[in-house]
């Protein structure tokens, strides 16, 4: 009887496609009789968890954001396993694998050596982005057989990722790890990350969705109507949902993991999981560091997208950020943790290992680089790396004077006081870090903030941790307003200056771990899409 049940269950859920397909040798690949199924979408998880690295898209030289990545996936498997795939465009066309627009172009069996199916590829690239998403996806109801490798997560017209694996045993910061590239377009890794997103909206499309599945009706090829799917659903959308979490993402971790780790099998768990990462890092590091000592690896080269660890490096941040709050909320004994660690050793080349502690100490300076020394890499240079990032904020400062002062006057000021938070972080960081020499200062004409005097430890209720929090709500309001006012009329400056909101988040995390404030960190950093 139960047989019997799953059966008809899935020839439910099963759409039949049985109309007769007449298909051309112009168009740019063919299907014949193949159809997307609960079945093949298995096949396309497994694929997805097991091909997809951070370096797929470089040796085949695929330029990317977060939009074109995940359409880029969808398509690529999809011209591998000869299955259907569309996209719709920014005008309202619908393109898919029977186009004919690229007949004049060869083909070949190995997809990326096929002019016609890259052509097609670098056409749509342009033409969609995390707007027109929501035309080709569904949302999905969350639980461990839907929300699977291959499926995508989607902020409204702002950024897009593909689940990259699912983790059900409590080893990492949230169960769903992720796949995501940004801006600006370029051949670049593909960064890991964990789940992230705010709750989503059902008038937009966003949230956890997967790419709709085109069916061959009326003599034209279509999408199967979004209620139709297998997976379908609107949960994620109620108020229910979210009810008793502290947010959309802590929601969707309760729903895959239900399990409550006890407070040391979680710390063993994650000091394992560090342990793996900070070793792959060693080894991508010294390579790195061997192949960038003749050509430099200068940024945005090749070599440095190879060999540059700055996906890894955020895993790494998010890890450490759990690893407090594990200790920190279940009130874990630290001097017994600090010796467990002091004596897990990571060795970080042929004559030198530091300790897992000494790591934790430093890994919020990690340089990313790899032309930089090894020390550098493993935040072992704090001073320097301060000295270096304070000049370089100097150097923005000057650089947003000179652009933006009379054009724009109002995110002139905007921006520099953004830079001014900044240097007074670095600052705080220079006094406790006991670093010797004076920090750069620029010239009287340019801003900079005076040191900032040393403060006692706050406790767990002070108004610091209240400031804290209020300043991450500010930085990231701050990050959507860039993205919002000048993603596209000025995406290279957006970039820029989201990237050094993002160094004011990573230094906010590390004053609200320091100050062991209650709670999870308020509000993790955002993320731009073209």
């Amino acid at each position: 009887m139960p047989l019997l049940v799953l059966s008809l269950i899935l020839l439910i859920s099963t759409p039949s496609f049985c109309q007769t397909l007449s298909e051309s040798t112009d168009q740019i690949w063919e299907v014949g009789d193949r159809r997307w199924t609960i079945e093949e979408e298995r096949r396309f998880e497994k694929w997805v968890e097991e091909t997809i690295t951070e370096d797929f898209f470089i040796p085949y030289k695929i330029p990317t954001d977060c939009a074109d990545a995940v359409y880029a996936i969808r398509w690529i498997y999809a011209r591998i396993a000869h299955l259907p795939a569309a996209a719709t465009t920014k005008d309202g066309k619908l393109v898919g694998h029977w186009s004919t627009d690229w007949k004049h172009l060869p083909t070949h069996p190995e997809w990326h050596q096929d002019k016609r199916f890259r052509a097609v590829l670098f056409y749509l690239f342009p033409r969609t982005w995390t707007g027109t998403l929501p035309l080709d996806t569904y949302p999905v109801r969350i639980s461990t057989d839907s929300v699977t490798p291959g499926t995508l997560f989607l902020e409204t017209e702002s950024h897009t990722g593909m689940i990259r694996r699912v983790f059900l045993d409590g080893s990492q910061t949230h169960p769903l790890q992720t796949w995501e590239s940004a801006l600006p377009v370029k051949v670049q890794k593909l960064s890991m990350k964990y789940f992230f997103s705010a709750r989503p909206d059902f008038r937009t499309g966003s949230g956890l969705v997967k790419f709709r599945w085109p069916v061959f009706e009326n003599g034209k090829w279509g999408y199967l109507p979004v209620k139709e799917h297998p997976f379908y659903s609107e949960e994620q959308y109620t108020l229910a949902f979210s009810q008793g979490h502290a947010g959309f993402a802590e929601a969707v971790a309760r729903r895959i993991d239900p399990t409550h780790y006890p407070p040391e099998e979680k710390l063993v768990k994650v000091l394992g999981t560090l342990n793996r990462y900070l070793k792959e890092r060693a080894r991508i590091v010294l390579e790195g560091y061997r192949q960038c000592q003749n050509d430099g690896c200068v940024e945005g080269s090749e070599g440095w997208e190879l060999h540059h660890t700055s996906g890894r490096d955020g895993m790494i941040i998010s890890l450490m950020d759990h690893l407090s709050q594990v200790i920190g909320s279940n009130h874990l004994d630290q001097e017994k943790i600090k010796k467990r660690m002091e004596a897990v050793s990571i060795k970080i080349s042929e004559n030198r290992s530091i300790s897992l502690y000494d790591i934790y100490q430093n890994h919020l300076w990690f340089s990313p680089h790899p032309s930089d020394s090894i020390e550098a890499r493993w935040g072992l240079k704090k001073c320097e790396m301060i000295q270096a990032q304070t000049l370089a904020t100097n150097k923005s400062i000057a650089f947003i004077e000179k652009t933006y002062r009379k054009k724009d006057p109002q995110y002139a000021d905007f921006s520099i006081r953004q830079q001014r938070h900044l240097l007074a972080r670095l600052s705080e960081e220079w006094n406790r870090s006991e670093c010797k020499e004076p920090l750069p200062i620029l010239a009287k004409k340019d801003p900079v903030l005076p040191h900032p005097k040393k403060s006692p430890e706050p406790r767990l209720d002070s108004k610091k941790c209240q400031k804290i929090r209020t300043e991450i709500q500010a930085t990231h309001d701050s990050i959507a307003f860039i993205e919002r006012t000048y993603g596209k009329k000025d995406p290279e400056y957006a970039y820029f200056s989201i990237r050094q909101q993002q160094h004011i988040l990573t230094r906010l995390r590390e004053e609200w771990n320091h100050a062991e404030c209650k709670g999870p960190i308020p509000f993790p950093e955002q993320k731009m899409s073209k």
